[in-house]
């Protein structure tokens, strides 16, 4: 409650209807400012905290806040010191002793499921789903970088010691 009176205290109330209880509540935190409408004769709050927790959140306090009343009093049952000891009441009965347990015998063998297993070291393994999209055209060759024709490659090009421009590493032959 401490927190949620200290949230309310950012939040702008706006009072729609005093006889319906219904008021719109503006909170600034953030680049824009969030508004809820709170019901507080039917305990409704538009960002649902209010019907999920039973429990008055910072739009209610605020909207209870500017009519000047106890909000504490819309605190659910639950949240009762009172209903928590009523469901610790009940005793639990006392186990008897472990030596005299009916453990059934295990009837199974287990195996590792390999497939969980960590990958093996080096490349990543693709986990990708590939479809038609990834399904190439073939090509007729691959086709040599310098004379772009097919049937060999840049180190066994006829052209590639008249290719000018060539790098200082071709030179050699």
């Amino acid at each position: 409650m401490v927190v949620n009176r200290r949230f309310a205290r950012s939040i702008s109330v706006e009072i729609y209807s005093r006889r319906l209880e219904t008021f719109r509540v503006t909170e600034n935190i953030g680049r824009r400012p969030r508004s809820y409408g709170v019901d507080l004769r039917n305990r409704r709050c538009e960002c649902r905290k209010f019907e999920t927790l039973h429990y008055p959140y910072a739009h209610v306090v605020a909207a209870y806040a500017k009519v000047n009343l106890d909000v504490e009093q819309y605190v659910d049952d639950v949240y009762t010191l009172e209903h928590t000891l009523r469901v610790w009441e009940n005793e639990f009965p006392v186990l008897p002793n472990l030596s005299t347990w009916e453990v059934p015998p295990i009837t199974f063998e287990l195996v590792p499921d390999r497939g969980l297993r960590r990958n093996p070291r080096g490349r990543p393994q693709s986990s990708r789903i590939r479809n038609e999209m990834d399904i190439r055209e073939k090509s007729d060759e691959k086709r040599c970088g310098i004379c772009r024709l097919s049937g060999h490659n840049r180190n066994k090009c006829p052209n590639r010691n008249f290719h000018v421009g060539q790098s200082s590493g071709s030179s050699r032959n």
